[in-house]
């Protein structure tokens, strides 16, 4: 079973930087695509970013697009969300989630294929 450990989160001011990790506890990380998600107060959870296997698919949510890059470390086995020009609309519990896939396979932003969850970690970003 997936196991999926965010870290990095934190209250920011608008135009900070800020960068989410997730571990993932798999033994082949590089058959696991992998996807931020974040769910503002009284929102339900949307698609930020997602990374294939073996990093060469990548998407974003248009919100975020030439704002956030994410990225994967294989020995690691760990995804990273770096996030500049942060927003008060940013403001959200960002979820880290993925699924098993072969690694050159395009990533996909549909929420249900994701299928391993982390707990969240907090972003709050102040005007």
């Amino acid at each position: 079973q997936v196991q999926l450990v965010e870290s990095g989160g934190g209250s920011v001011q608008a135009g900070d930087s800020l960068t989410l990790s997730c571990s993932a506890s798999v033994r082949t990380f590089s058959w696991y695509a992998m996807g931020w998600f974040r769910q503002a107060a009284g929102k339900e959870r949307e698609f930020v970013a997602a990374i294939n296997g073996d990093g060469g698919s990548t998407s974003y949510a248009d919100s975020v697009k030439g704002r956030f890059t994410i990225s994967r470390d294989g020995p690691k086995s760990t995804v990273y969300l770096q996030m500049n020009t942060l927003k008060p609309e940013d403001t959200a519990i960002y979820y880290c989630a993925s699924y098993f896939k072969q690694p050159t396979a395009v990533v996909t932003t549909n929420r249900k294929q994701y299928d391993a969850w982390g707990q969240g970690t907090q972003v709050f970003v102040s005007s």
